[in-house]
């Protein structure tokens, strides 16, 4: 044998002995001497402790569905048990996370390509504690340095940097505490494996139009599951979903499913759809659904400022775009629904920008019924809202109180802006209220809330008003400004056969301005004027019937017996200070008679003080010798006959002469139509010219 020859068998050989040596080692070495080494450098590269308290070893495996030459290098398997991660001391004590056992298989001829191949992940005994302070600080977020490396994560492939592939991963349910203070919350969850990937049903674009965005992507199954309760925003909840397979994590701009329903209160909250890149969000594409009691009760959900309802249910569709330079918003597109048994069909945006979020949209009802308005003025407080109690600030209605003292929620109208109008096409409504449709455009700024215009069709005519509640101050700073057009009085008493002849209109103005949280405070600190004018109508006690009006129905059989009687002119003008209403004008000229009414109206009590005198015309005698009162309060108003007092006679331009003044403002809401002049033209002129 040549020299050269012998050289190359004892290099082989030596080859051979080192390779066994090394394998020998490998496996009769004990792993755990490597354990402090290994607990020191993880929890020096992360900044917080890390340790393997229990075992750790290694041994070999045959690979799995290899084949060729790589089904003979094995692949190790890594155990460690009882594994601690620690949280900063500045936050929490407790362990972020916490193993009963961690299995890990590699493949090692990956690593020749610079990727971390792991075929097999197991868990066991998993359990985490996630804390975030009102500060913001939390336990989560690791201080890995900021290099360019890490700050440019998305583009290690195109550096050369390494890669991990993560096969398969299994592990028992993981229960999950999560606390934080910013958002009062307080949840208890479990992640667990489906027995089975549940196919994803990605959208499409019949179903939504940006439906093709996550139609054009691959999706992966649903392959995890959770369960979650406790409480959000102060608000106890429960809920549960599924998460989709790690296969999607892996892909750069691929639709992660996940769908969530969960429950608070009587509110629900439904979303399924996809998250582009979880790990770094970039994108929101998803169906949401939303039910519950009341609308206003989302606030305490989703910080959303929205108005008080009856029941609802409403579903659309959300995209978002959580990728771009410009500030955050959300979309809510297309969505249909109902607010009590009404519907609704819109679009919103919400923005997250600063000084505060805004909500801009419009928000359309083919179907309005009218009663589900209640709720914005709390006129249902004393109703179906009792069962809430005082929760909110709301306060129950008094049995013997008409005007609404539930008080509006100022506090929520400065924790964002809105700009959205609401169109009613067309609005179901009792006999006694003939309002056609509805539009308003509502803008909320710091606080202030402005309804400009305020919009009702409402018997042929219609009624236009400026609505400014300012909840920035304290107590709450309002206005009103109202105009009443052409109201058709055969529109308005349909079922009145001789009101169909009568060309009728009612006419108004009114101006108020009060303090006060409630629709009852603001009236009764109220100052302004309110003027109304009707022409052209009859009167009667069934009239009075109809319009549920019992007082009236007594005064009208006092006045009249059962006629009915024409109304040629009915004009009042009234002054109201510190919310007491007082009579300024108020007249009611009929075919056979002059009635005069004088006294007051307080907001603030709901007491009435009013007294009726009636003047015959010509030589036609009432039978009533004796002026009528009104006295009481608005829930039980008592009216009688003032049987002390005789009536004074005499003639009907000294009886109207001390109000020519407040009667000649009333001409202004006269509007008959070109050359046509109605009885109240000639009513109101006549007091301007019989006045002394």
């Amino acid at each position: 044998m040549t020299l050269g020859k012998k050289i190359s068998l004892w290099v082989v050989a030596v080859i051979l002995i080192i390779l066994v040596a090394m394998i020998v080692v490998i496996l009769t070495f004990d792993w755990n001497r490597l354990k402090p080494t290994i607990n020191q450098r993880v929890s020096e590269a992360i900044h917080r402790p890390f340790a393997i308290e229990g075992d750790l070893s290694l041994d070999w495996q045959r690979p799995k569905g290899e084949s060729g030459w790589h089904s003979w290098v094995p692949w190790p398997h890594l155990r460690a048990e009882d594994i601690h991660l620690g949280s900063p001391d500045a936050v929490t004590d407790a362990d972020l996370a916490s193993l009963s056992a961690l299995d890990i298989v590699l493949s090692p001829l990956p690593l020749l390509h610079k990727t971390l191949s792991i075929p097999h992940i197991e868990l066991t005994g998993g359990e985490a504690t996630l804390i975030r302070l009102q500060d913001g600080s939390n336990n989560w977020t690791f201080d890995l340095g900021t290099g360019d490396d890490a700050s440019q994560p998305d583009d290690s492939d195109q550096q050369g940097g390494w890669t991990v592939d993560v096969r398969e991963i299994a592990f028992d349910p993981i229960d999950v505490h999560y606390q934080d203070a910013t958002l009062a919350a307080n949840v208890d969850a479990t992640v667990e494996l489906l027995g089975k990937p549940i196919a994803f049903d990605a959208l499409t674009d019949g179903e939504s139009a940006a439906g093709q965005a996550v139609a054009d992507q691959q999706v992966a199954d649903y392959r995890f599951g959770w369960r979650a309760q406790g409480s959000y925003r102060n608000q106890a909840f429960e809920g549960s979903g599924r998460l989709g397979d790690l296969a999607a994590l892996r892909q750069r701009g691929a639709a992660y499913p996940l769908q969530a329903d969960l429950h608070a209160g009587a509110t629900r909250v439904s979303v399924n759809g996809t998250l582009t890149d979880p790990l770094a969000p970039k994108r929101i594409d998803m169906d949401l659904s939303f039910s519950g009691q009341n609308l206003g009760d989302l606030y305490n959900v989703i910080g959303v400022t929205l108005p008080d309802t009856p029941p609802y249910s409403t579903r659309g569709h959300l995209t978002a775009n959580l990728d771009g330079q410009e500030a955050l918003s959300f979309h809510y597109q297309g969505f249909d629904g109902q607010i009590g048994e009404s519907d609704i069909h819109g679009d919103l945006t919400y923005l997250l920008g600063e000084p505060r979020p805004s909500l801009t949209g419009e928000v359309v009802s083919r179907q309005l019924r009218f009663a589900d308005l209640a709720p914005l003025i709390g006129a249902d407080a004393g109703s179906e809202d009792q069962s809430k109690g005082n929760q909110g600030g709301e306060r129950q209605q008094p049995p013997d109180k008409v005007l609404p003292v539930s008080e509006f929620q100022t506090a929520q109208w400065r924790t964002m802006d809105a700009d959205v109008k609401f169109t009613a096409q067309h609005i179901e409504h009792g006999d006694s209220l003939p309002l056609d449709n509805l539009y308003t455009h509502v803008t909320l700024k710091d606080g202030e809330i402005l309804l400009d215009p305020l919009r009702f069709g409402v018997a042929g005519g219609n009624l236009n008003t400026t609505l400014r509640l300012d909840g920035s101050q304290e107590p709450m700073q309002s206005r009103v400004d109202m105009h009443i057009r052409r109201l058709l009085l055969s529109e308005m008493f349909p079922d009145v056969d001789l009101m169909q002849n009568s060309r009728g209109e009612l006419n108004g103005d009114a101006t108020l301005s009060g303090t006060g949280n409630s629709v009852a405070a603001i009236l009764g600190s109220s100052n302004g004027n309110l003027q109304m004018l009707i022409s052209d109508g009859v009167i009667s006690q069934n009239l009075m019937e109809l319009a549920g009006l019992n007082v009236g129905n007594y005064l009208v059989g006092q006045l009249f017996g059962d006629e009915q009687v024409n109304i040629n002119c009915a004009a009042t003008n009234l002054e109201v200070d510190d919310g007491l209403a007082t009579t300024r004008f108020f007249v009611i000229d009929t075919e056979n008679a002059l009635i005069r009414v004088d006294g007051t109206v307080n907001f603030k009590t709901e007491g009435l003080d009013l007294n009726i005198e009636p003047e015959s015309k010509g030589a036609r005698v009432f039978t009533l010798r004796s002026p009528l009162y009104v006295h009481g309060t608005m829930k039980n108003p008592s009216p009688g006959v003032d049987a002390g007092s005789l009536l004074a006679r005499g003639a009907v331009g000294a009886f109207l002469g001390t109000v020519a003044t407040p009667a000649a403002a009333l001409l202004a809401l006269v509007s008959p139509s070109a050359d046509e002049t109605t009885p109240c033209n000639d009513f109101l002129s006549q007091i301007q010219t019989d006045s002394p």
